[in-house]
């Protein structure tokens, strides 16, 4: 796989401002994608149950934990992923600081052959929640070192801003703790990250059901990570599909746009030709 690969002959011309009709594609620093769903690799009760799951997304860019990869066994995660054509994208789960996760990316890099990361550094082991300075600086170090690299963040569109403002290729912001399921706790800071971005955002963590996954679409997410909320639901293989559709739903609200929240009601049907009848008689 190569860093400058068009996934599965989509093109770069084919863009997200396409006719509602037309392709409407997901472009990460340079690279198109027809699928804006990521999926993660982590949770599967076996390899099969995972390679049906990847295969039910229709995902084409999926996340394997270097921490858990050893790229010489055969039948591996990385098996499934090529015989598949579904591109690789490492991360640094398990990483505690910026140093850390610096040296994961290079180990991946080396042991893959990407420049591609998806950059995780947490607090903590019981919360997982992204340690916003040492990832900061974890950015900035990769970015200069001339990696793709996807930060896995909290939904603070400050943090947000500064990371793309060192050069990460999209924003990763997490709805509520990984593997919690409890869905996107903060829409109103969504909103504000998706507004003022200018690389693309995918809602990271949080998601337990398809209807967490079509509400982030429609705050303006340009795609949607997912692990736990497929690997660990009781039939994997059909929430992967049903995440699949809600992705796809949710891009065609955002794109077709809703209409006002109202505090009155608004009738959809026309007021000509209604009788005019005189209060003073009977109608009948």
């Amino acid at each position: 796989m190569t860093d400058t690969a068009i996934v599965r002959g989509t093109t770069p011309a084919a863009s997200d401002s396409g006719s509602p009709a037309g392709p409407d594609t997901l472009t990460i620093a340079g690279t198109t994608f027809a699928s804006r769903l990521i999926m993660g690799t982590g949770g599967a009760p076996s390899l099969d149950v995972l390679e049906r799951a990847l295969l039910a997304s229709g995902t084409e860019l999926t996340t394997v934990a270097m921490r858990r990869l050893d790229p010489a066994v055969q039948g591996s995660v990385l098996s499934v992923l090529e015989r598949h054509k579904i591109r690789v994208l490492p991360n640094t789960a398990g990483c505690f600081t910026a140093g850390e996760a610096v040296l994961t990316a290079r180990l991946a890099r080396e042991a893959l052959g990407t420049d591609w990361v998806k950059l995780e550094v947490v607090a903590d082991e019981r919360t997982l929640l992204p340690d916003p300075i040492e990832l900061l600086e974890a950015a900035e170090t990769l970015v200069d070192d001339g990696f793709t690299v996807l930060p896995y963040t909290n939904d603070d569109p400050v943090v947000a801003r500064k990371l793309e403002d060192v050069g990460c290729a999209a924003i990763m912001p997490l709805g509520s703790p990984i593997g919690s399921g409890l869905g996107i706790r903060n829409p109103h800071n969504f909103q504000l990250i998706t507004e003022r971005a200018g690389v693309p955002v995918v809602l990271d963590a949080g998601a337990g059901t398809a209807s967490d996954v079509s509400l982030a679409m429609e705050l303006g997410c340009a795609a949607v990570m997912l692990a736990s909320a497929v690997t660990r639901a009781q039939e994997p293989e059909l929430m992967a599909a049903a995440m699949r559709h809600a992705v796809e739903a949710g891009r065609l609200a955002y794109r077709a746009g809703r209409i006002p929240r109202r505090h009155f009601a608004l009738a959809s049907s026309p007021t000509e030709g209604v009788a005019e009848l005189d209060p003073e008689r009977p109608a009948f």
